[in-house]
């Protein structure tokens, strides 16, 4: 069967190009082997389903595997005790007759249809008799997985079930229960977010304040990533420099699993048509890299979706990720915030040397598109850069001087009599504002994480395979400004280009907007001061 990326539902290994997760397995079996109680909480598509049903694969010869989901239940399910603990024993019939548990013991298999006949409005003690049952027929020590808890993290009964489950897990060594229990969801399990009013606190730790804490990394490292495109440069038959591919889907993703498989799946079966390209010419370049890139920004999928409704139900996460993106603003990282615990575990933001930071490019971007986009309805100044848009083309190829003069007209004749405060919070804003709908249509940028302050940010743009670097800055002063132009001199020898832009936010009310020549250390800067 002929490969290829998968980049929705389970990821089989002889159907799909997959990272090698073994190392990973075996360390999510070490804590099955010590017979914890645990959470696997990631983010949306980040590989936890794929990873449960390899588990599955793997250790159904030594455990007896019950491997069920809470996805699709319905509300009907969560009505009261007994339709809860009827829909819980049917998924572990299903998986008692149909699953891949490995052998099942004729007792398990009786005791479950005579639950069937003898129970038709089971409650909890009568779930919790028949996984006692199972557990103590069952030829091999039991192991109960449950994809999905999530779904049931608003429901009252849920918490009864947790509760039930943790009784059961604390008695073990004296009466028939599981070896391990593992959930598996977006959210950590104490963070879920109940809303059952009165007695919302009283039941907030008890049910699982035994989880074991789950530390396996499940992102992908640029190392996981060439091992991926190994296998796909052999069967292909083609010629890539993997290390370097590998390492640019890194910088775009982060390693989040499904960014990775997407932006792969999307060169081989969209820009390369499945590998099939002129022979003894390179495939997989950069600039088919960067194509994807633009690809993915541009698509609706479930991810971008769930984030969009996330940032609808979390104003204050909201307002977190525009700090950080227009403002520059350094917040320190505390998992006690409320904002910053929805965002790590959502996978938008991570911790970068104690301070919050937005987890990968394409979703920096794909935010920045968003606000921009919020923003560009009632902004001036990207109506402008739309009807002019045609003339910073010149050959295929951006005029990037030209781009930054017109910014430095239209900056001034709109803005020009703004209040300093106004200025000094949408500078930034303002000109991704306005370069956005020059590029959008061929080229892609982004905001270099490592210079964004409240004083510095540097734009990168990737334009039909050429790069522009523009340095934006509040101006402090003759002498910050000239520091500015050496460490522009110098980000500019990183990226091996001989010219860059330094775009000056000055505040002073005897400034005169202006658009300059300057030389340092060997560069070329257009220097531009509005």
């Amino acid at each position: 069967m002929k490969k290829t990326f998968n980049a929705t539902g389970i990821c089989y290994p002889d159907e799909h190009y997959m990272v090698n997760i073994d190392e990973r397995l075996e360390q999510v079996r070490a804590l099955i082997d010590d017979g914890k109680y645990f959470v696997i909480n990631r983010a949306r598509q980040y590989g936890k389903t794929t990873m449960l049903h390899m588990l599955t694969q793997k250790l159904s010869c030594e455990y007896q595997i019950f491997s069920i989901s809470f996805e699709g239940l319905g509300d009907a399910a969560y009505g009261d005790e007994w339709a809860f603990c009827r829909k819980v024993c049917g998924l572990l019939y299903d998986v008692i007759f149909y699953g891949e548990t490995g052998e099942i013991s004729d007792e398990i298999r009786e005791t479950c249809h005579n639950m069937s006949l003898e129970s038709a409005n089971p409650d909890l003690r009568t779930l919790s008799n028949f996984i006692s049952q199972i557990c103590i027929k069952a030829f091999k020590p039991v192991i109960l997985i449950i994809d999905e808890v999530d779904q049931a993290s608003n429901q009252e009964i849920f918490l009864n079930f947790l509760g039930m489950l943790r009784d059961k897990y604390m008695k073990r060594k004296s009466r028939p229960t599981f070896r391990s229990i593992i959930l598996a969801g977006v959210y950590d399990i104490k963070n879920l977010r109940l809303k059952m009013g009165e007695g919302e606190n009283a039941l907030y730790n008890s049910p699982w304040n035994i989880a074991a804490k789950f530390n396996v990394d499940m992102s992908f490292s640029a190392k996981d990533i060439c091992g991926m495109l190994k296998e796909y440069e052999k069967d292909h038959l083609i010629d890539m420099d993997i290390e370097s591919i590998a390492n640019l889907i890194y910088d775009y993703t982060g390693g989040y699993p499904f960014l990775v498989s997407r932006l792969c799946q999307l060169v081989d079966e969209e820009i390369t048509k499945n590998g099939h390209v002129q022979e003894n010419v390179l495939s997989w370049t950069k600039e088919e890299i960067l194509t994807a890139v633009k690809k993915l920004l541009e698509e609706h999928n479930t991810l971008f979706d769930d984030m969009g409704k996330k940032l609808a139900d979390s104003s204050e996460l909201n307002q977190m990720l525009r700090l950080i993106l227009f403002n520059g603003k350094k917040i320190p990282y505390s998992p006690d915030e409320h904002a910053i615990n929805l965002g790590m575990m959502f996978g938008y933001l991570k911790n970068e040397d104690g301070s919050v930071a937005i987890a990968n490019r394409i979703f920096e971007t794909r935010l920045y598109n968003r606000y921009l986009a919020e923003d560009v309805m009632e902004n001036a100044i990207a109506d402008a850069a739309v009807l002019g848009r045609n003339q910073f083309v010149a050959n295929g190829f951006l005029d990037m001087d030209l781009v930054m003069e017109k910014f430095m007209i239209y900056f001034t004749e709109i803005y020009g009599n703004s209040g300093i405060e106004f200025l000094e919070e949408n500078g930034r804003r303002i000109f991704l504002t306005y370069l956005r709908p020059i590029i959008n249509s061929v080229g892609n940028y982004y905001v270099e994480a490592r210079t964004r302050d409240l004083r510095r940010t540097d734009v990168v743009i990737d334009y039909r395979g050429r790069q522009y670097i523009i340095e934006m800055k509040i101006w402090h002063g003759d002498e910050y400004n000239r520091r500015g132009e050496l460490q522009l001199a110098e980000y500019l020898e990183d990226y091996k280009l001989d010219k860059g832009y330094l775009l000056s936010f000055n505040f002073n009310k005897k400034k005169t907007a202006e658009m300059k020549k300057i030389y340092c250390k060997g560069k070329t800067i257009i220097e531009v001061v509005v």
